[in-house]
């Protein structure tokens, strides 16, 4: 049974593996070095009601995360935020991301967000679908932005607005 509710500082090891597993296998992150439990931790905390991190839980194992990241510090970008997704990999396909997604989403809109932001890796197709899927758009890709694996990657640039 999938279960979906705020994290807490007890979810921070199963976020610090799922999210490693990315950093060491893919270039969903751009990170290159595994994090810490410490470093994630610090991650967490400062995230709050107005930045929430959501943890999908599988027969009470944690199985992914979505979180709403502030944009930018200036105050003109304060009703618009970053929208990460990492699911455990055994967990793919299932349709979990998506229900993630759509609850975090959900949130977002009824917190008063008005523009949400994703940054997806070139390769990434199931993502690309995914945020389709919930309504984003396609707004820009910067090319090699960044270096992940001996090669430059593009990113694309997504942005739903409520």
């Amino acid at each position: 049974m999938l279960t979906i509710r705020m994290a807490s500082g007890a979810d921070v090891p199963a976020i610090t593996r799922i999210y490693n597993h990315a950093v060491l296998h893919s270039t969903t992150t751009f990170d290159t070095v595994p994090l810490t439990e410490g470093e994630r931790r610090m991650w967490l905390a400062v995230h709050n009601e107005d930045y929430p991190v959501l943890v999908a839980e599988v027969d009470e194992e944690v199985v992914g995360y979505a979180s709403l990241s502030k944009w930018s510090e200036k105050q003109a970008y304060e009703k618009t935020v970053q929208f990460s997704i990492y699911l455990d990999e055994n967990f793919r396909g299932q349709g979990i991301g998506l229900r993630l997604s759509e609850a975090i989403l959900k949130y977002a809109k009824e917190q008063g967000i008005h523009c949400v932001v994703s940054l997806i890796s070139e390769g990434n197709e199931v993502s690309f679908a995914l945020h389709r899927k919930l309504g984003f758009q396609l707004m820009g890709i910067m090319k090699e932005a960044g270096r992940k694996f001996d090669r430059y990657i593009d990113v694309h640039f997504y942005q739903l607005l409520f």
